[in-house]
């Protein structure tokens, strides 16, 4: 996919700005959070839409903040976050994402991720929480509307945390490889939980735990 950027300066009141990058492939809201931000005068915002248009990116200026969609062209799962906060260099990397398992997450942070901000987050918050983030604290959600949280077992017709992730991302199509690379875990971990799924869903294989799962609003 070919790098589409787009940055704009507007010194604030003390003459400084604060790099940022902001990387998805959803046009639309990258552009929205990126005009606002802009509109606030205190952000130099670039955005990109796949892995190798940010990397290059990064490989060109350095950037205080880098907003990461976990799911846009090019990133692997958690060998792609790793491979973003190495290019960062001293920036602070935050996914930007609106699903993500609880397990998923620690791993990010245990790789130098400095937190997590929600897509389905009010616009005006943002600028907020991205200085909070420059600042050196790590942002992540708490509460019952934490991105990926569980609620109960019952709610979820039996399936954890764990397997209603991996339902979710086999169900949008992904290989147990490419499950396995997004969660940090093993193929073998991945065939697990699908049988586990499978068994307590009462499913044939996963094309039909998919099914059942939209059916039941799992997903």
């Amino acid at each position: 996919m070919t790098m589409l950027q787009e940055r704009a300066s507007e010194p604030n009141d003390t003459g400084s700005t604060l790099k940022l990058a902001i990387a998805d492939d959803h046009k639309l809201l990258a552009d929205a959070v990126a005009s606002m931000l802009r509109s606030e005068g205190t952000f130099d915002v670039s955005s990109c839409y796949d892995l190798d248009s940010l990397l290059k990116l990064l490989g060109q200026d350095n950037y205080d903040v880098v907003l990461l969609d976990l799911r846009m062209p090019g990133m692997t799962g958690l060998d792609s976050v790793g491979q973003v906060v190495k290019a960062a260099r001293d920036g602070n990397v935050v996914l930007f994402t609106g699903q993500i398992d609880r397990h998923v997450l620690d791993k990010a942070l245990a790789l130098g991720v400095r937190g997590l901000i929600a897509k389905t987050m009010p616009l005006r918050s943002l600028g907020s929480i991205i200085e909070l983030i420059n600042s050196g604290q790590i942002f992540v959600p708490v509460g019952t509307n934490f991105p990926g949280s569980s609620t109960t077992d019952a709610d979820n017709h039996g399936l954890n945390d764990k397997e209603i992730y991996v339902l979710r991302l086999a169900a949008e199509g992904m290989t147990n490889k490419e499950i396995a690379r997004a969660m940090g875990a093993t193929e073998v971990i991945v065939k697990m939980h699908m049988r586990a799924i499978c068994k307590k869903l009462g499913a044939r294989n996963r094309a039909h735990a998919a099914i059942i799962s939209r059916e039941r609003s799992l997903l």
